[in-house]
Parts: structure tokens; sequence; C-alpha cells
């Protein structure tokens, strides 16, 4: 492992607060919609292909921190694919990280198969919590549920045929009536890799991926001869497509009328209909930081109260500023728009609302903004408190400083 993954590993601090978080897709942690979601697809493929549930289904689920050989090399992935990156990967240390995809359970599953000479036929079922860093909005998380359902054989050679039942039979159960479409798209793992998405009044939504599974995974796991099926889907966004859940962070949600919800399928009710109550907050970064590792950096520095923040994005500055120098920081700002660079130079945000000015400026570093509205509180028998961050890149030639970095000043603002 290079050295820049190794300074990148998770403390003792983090590693813990990680594998404290409730894995939805689990009983042992609790009911939830997620595991219903989960018993439908595995009873329609058992049904669908006459397996045995009692014998012919293999649940799998490992521990969170996995092999990087079982989270990456077992499943070919090249040694300098862009996915091994900091950037997306919780490295635990220079062996494990936090698994990434449900996939990491795959390969020991495989092996224990291996070596039981009675298995010809059988459905892996992996469903479990995952963990990436990655950016904040509706649909993104940093902890997502992921479940791969893998079908091996060496009784039948399994075909494209076969992996065309097997999708049409999860989406009819799944999100019956939804349109779907497939994408070709290449896994190191499967051969025909497909997308598979559904149309939503939002747009087109990726919801998983699949393929037939690669010879030289199963050749490697001691199966050599069989043929299999892989696919793997986001149980997050299945989630929230079948309740019709606006936002993932509701999946979560401690307040007793969105949690009494999350226990069966039943469409989402809003639980209020009054307007958020949003405070400003702007901050700037270093330049090469990116919205992955900031909105980490975000759930990291404000803990159980990042769910406030509802967005993180990416958009360009202006290279020419109307004021002469960037404000201090803890300057009160917003005021007066001739005077300060958040109100006079996020163009893109000024655009989308012209009449929300920030109330404080926090300065971090240099070259790279980002704007957000932090919430105030909750709203009197309302919803939570929505709030978001915009991630700006700075004139070059800026090149105000200050003592404190993007964790820091977001504590302050707590």
């Amino acid at each position: 492992m290079p050295a820049t993954t190794r300074s990148a590993s998770l403390t003792p601090r983090q590693l813990a607060r990680d594998l404290e978080v409730r894995d939805l897709s689990d009983p042992a942690d609790g009911p939830h919609a997620m595991q219903d979601l989960v018993a439908l697809a595995v009873t329609a493929l058992t049904s669908a292909w006459d397996l045995d549930p009692a014998t012919g289904v293999r649940w799998c689920r490992g521990p969170r921190a996995v092999p990087i050989a079982d989270n990456y090399d077992r499943l070919l992935y090249a040694t300098d694919d862009v996915t091994r990156a900091v950037r997306y990967t919780r490295y635990v240390d220079e062996q494990t990280v936090l698994r990434s995809h449900a996939t990491a359970m795959v390969p020991p599953a495989l092996r224990r198969e291996a070596a039981d000479p009675a298995a010809d036929d059988v459905l892996l079922v992996c469903p479990g919590i995952t963990y990436r860093r990655d950016v904040i909005d509706w649909q993104h998380t940093g902890t997502p549920h992921q479940l791969d359902l893998w079908r091996i054989s060496r009784r039948r050679s399994l075909t494209e045929a076969d992996l065309d039942q097997m999708v049409a039979v999860l989406h009819e159960v799944l999100l019956p009536g939804m349109p779907a479409r497939h994408e070709p798209r290449v896994h190191p793992y499967t051969r025909s890799g497909r997308q598979l998405d559904v149309r939503t009044d939002r747009g087109w939504v990726e919801i998983g991926e699949c393929g037939l599974a690669h010879s030289e995974v199963l050749s490697r796991a001691g199966l050599a001869g069989w043929t299999g099926l892989a696919l793997g889907l986001g149980l997050d966004r299945l989630l929230m497509l079948r309740k019709s859940v606006p936002d993932i962070r509701l999946l979560r949600s401690a307040d007793p009328r969105v949690a009494a919800q999350m226990l069966d399928l039943a469409p989402y009710r809003a639980v209020s209909s009054r307007p958020a109550v949003s405070r400003d907050l702007s901050v700037a970064v270093a330049a090469d930081e990116d919205t992955e590792t900031l909105g980490d950096q975000v759930r990291d520095a404000l803990g159980p109260d990042a769910d406030a923040v509802e967005s993180s994005a990416s958009c360009p500055v202006p290279r020419s500023l109307t004021c002469p120098r960037l404000p201090s920081r803890g300057s009160a700002c917003g005021r007066a728009r001739a005077t300060c660079w958040s109100a006079s130079c996020c163009a893109g945000w000024t655009a989308r609302s012209p009449t929300r000015r920030p109330t404080t400026c926090a300065i971090a570093s240099t070259r790279r903004y980002i704007r957000g509205r932090r919430s105030s509180g909750r709203l009197a028998g309302g919803d939570p408190v929505r709030s978001g961050i915009d991630v700006h890149r700075a004139p070059a030639q800026e090149s105000h400083q200050s003592e404190a970095g993007f964790g820091g000043q977001l504590g302050r603002q707590r």
C-alpha cells in the first residue's frame, strides 16, 4: 500500500465510530424495512429458480473490516484502479479496509462453497453496510447498504438469458411498474456487465449492476468449471424508490414519526408541510480537496449533526473579485454584497437564491471555497431543517490564510 494510503488510514476513534453505525439490513441490529426488500428478492429468486431455501441459499454476513485482497485483488481490480484511492476507500491499515462494497463478501463465500462437496447450484445472499468517502446530497451517504446476489452452478451453464430472467424477476418484485433500462458497463469481476437504472421524477437513477461471474474469480476460489450470475443492488435507493422517501437520511431518522414508517414497505408520508429555516455558512479549503473527501470531513467534523447538511457540490468561482481581499475569519458578511466575496463572487449561488445572504464567513485555507447553509434547528413540530454546502474553486492568486482547518471551522459554527 502506498505511503499516501497509510497516512490516510482511519484513526482508532474514526474506526470505532464507523463500526458502531447501525446496519439497517441486519436483523441483529433491529428491524427495518430494508430487510423486507432483501427477503422479497430472495423469495422471488428461489421461487423462479426452484431452489430449496434450506439447502440452495447461503446467507453471507461477514465482518465489516475485510482484507484488501477480498475487497479488490480477488475480484480482479487492477492495482492502480481509481476505486482503490483514499478518495473513495476507508483504509484501516496496510492489509485491511472497511468494505467498500458488498461484493467483498463474495470471495470468502465462494471459498466456502468450494470446500462443500454437496454444493452444485446455490444462491449467495450478501447484504450489508458498506463504507466509502462520498458527497453529501439526497441520494448519497458515506455508509450505503448493498445486496449482492450471486447464483453459482456446476449443474448447468448459466448464460445471459438467465441473467435477463434474474433482472426481470427482481424488477417486478422490488419496483413493479417503474420504467427501467440496462446500459453496458465494465466490471473487473464480471463479463457482459450492465448497469441497472429506473426512471423517476428526478430522472434516471442507478439502482445496481450485474453481469456473468468472471470465470477467473470462480477458479481462484476453487470453483473451476462453475458458472455464475453476479448482481449487486443499492438497498438505500431501492427503499427510497419503493416507499417514495425523498431523502436518504430519512432512512436513519431518529424522529419517531419517521422511524415508525421505516418498519414496512408502505409509502412514506411527510410528517410536516412547514418550510425549512436555514443559516448560511462559508468556508474555504485547500485547492486539491474533492467533494468526496470533503463530504467525509463534514461528517467527521459535525458528527451526529452532519445530517443537517443537505448537499455538497462543486462549481467554479470567477477569477475576478469585486472585493480587495477575503474577509478575515469569523467576520460578519453578507450584509453588503459589494464587500463580501461570498456574496459577490459566488455567482452560481446567488443566481440560485438571489435573496439569501450568508451570516458568517469562516476561512480555512486558500484556493477552494465551500459555501453552505447551516440549519438553525428544528421547526416546532416539523421536519429536521436541512442545509447545504457548495464547493468553489477560488482564483489562483488569492493567498488569504487562516490558522484553522476545515473541521475546526465547522466545529466552531455548530
